[in-house]
């Protein structure tokens, strides 16, 4: 049975090199001093090929060989065929670099304010030349890029700590806050129960935000069911609905400070009682399948860095 092109395609690969040689030099063993092997080895190569696709692919000419027409069309092939190829090796090599590589980094939408770009911007004091492809999602999305190798870590709350193909490490503790409109009952109160908040129309993320989950184990811990009148999918869509009077929300403290408000906005913030934390940690593949680059990043977050950024502070060990 003939082979097919794809087959015919996997055993021409082998020789891509040869093929391009001899179209450069026009000469057998100036191609095998240019690929570091013995003249005859790359003779018996090109006589392969040739019995391999069924035709001539050199011809005498002279001291030198010339390419037949079928010689031709493969060598042009093959010198596009490496030059791509050695494209990607170059791009691969920049890629793993420490020092210049890229690292595809995923976190949830709320951490990108200050602990994201905080981490980053210690980081690439040491490695200036680093470069960075930033995913934003759900907690549920980030954790599934991870596992299709599509993110290198990711950085969420609560952390995969029961997911053995993923290794995590506490990063930074977060309290959320209790954000109401500016003439809402509770406005003015120094803290509030989450026992409080039933029977409020509360607006949420939707279910796969860490944040939500978070929600929903409060409210269940405190004897109730939240009333969510509005999903959503950022925190600032969030604040904006809790403005507009539409209901209460469980969010990151937006501002640091004694006074639990966002200035402006028509929001205040209180806290809860007792405090909530959520932990955020950083995740990525088991087994050190890291490249260089993301895991000199890898240990830059898990060294204990106290530039966290507003908000927040170092996660308790």
């Amino acid at each position: 049975m003939d082979e097919s092109d794809e087959q015919l395609a996997a055993h021409l690969a082998p020789a891509l090199a040869l093929l391009a040689a001899v179209g450069e030099t026009g000469h057998v063993t100036r191609a095998a001093e240019l690929l570091g092997i013995p003249q005859p080895t790359a003779s018996r190569r090109l006589a392969a090929l040739s019995d391999l696709v069924g035709a001539p692919l050199v011809l005498p000419a002279g001291r030198g060989i010339r390419l037949t027409r079928a010689g031709r069309t493969l060598a042009a092939a093959s010198a596009r065929a490496l030059s791509t190829v050695t494209g990607a090796a170059r791009e691969v090599r920049e890629e793993i670099d420490p020092d210049s590589g890229r690292i595809v980094l995923g976190f949830l939408h709320l951490l990108g304010r200050t602990l994201v770009p905080s981490l980053i911007r210690g980081f690439r004091e040491r490695h200036p030349r680093a470069r960075f492809s930033l995913a934003q999602g759900s907690r549920q999305d980030m954790l599934r890029n991870l596992h299709e190798g599509e993110s290198d870590l990711v950085f969420v709350a609560p952390m995969p700590l029961d997911d053995p193909d993923l290794d995590s490490r506490p990063l930074a503790d977060q309290e959320l806050v209790l954000s109401v409109p500016a003439a809402h009952r509770l406005a003015r109160r120094e803290r509030v129960r989450a026992a409080e908040l039933a029977g409020e129309a509360q607006v949420a993320l939707e279910h796969g935000y860490g944040l939500r989950q978070i929600i929903d184990d409060l409210c269940a811990a405190a004897g109730f069911e939240p009333l969510i009148a509005f999903e959503c999918q950022e925190s600032e869509t969030m604040r904006g609905l809790v403005a507009a009077g539409l209901g209460v929300a469980i969010l990151p403290r937006s501002q640091p400070g004694p006074r639990p408000a966002t200035p402006g906005s028509g929001v205040v913030e209180i806290p809860l009682s007792p405090p909530v934390f959520r932990t955020i940690g950083v995740s990525w593949p088991a087994g050190d399948r890291l490249t260089p680059a993301a895991r000199a990043f890898r240990d830059h977050v898990c060294s204990g860095v106290t530039d966290l950024g507003p908000g927040f502070r170092p996660a308790a060990s």
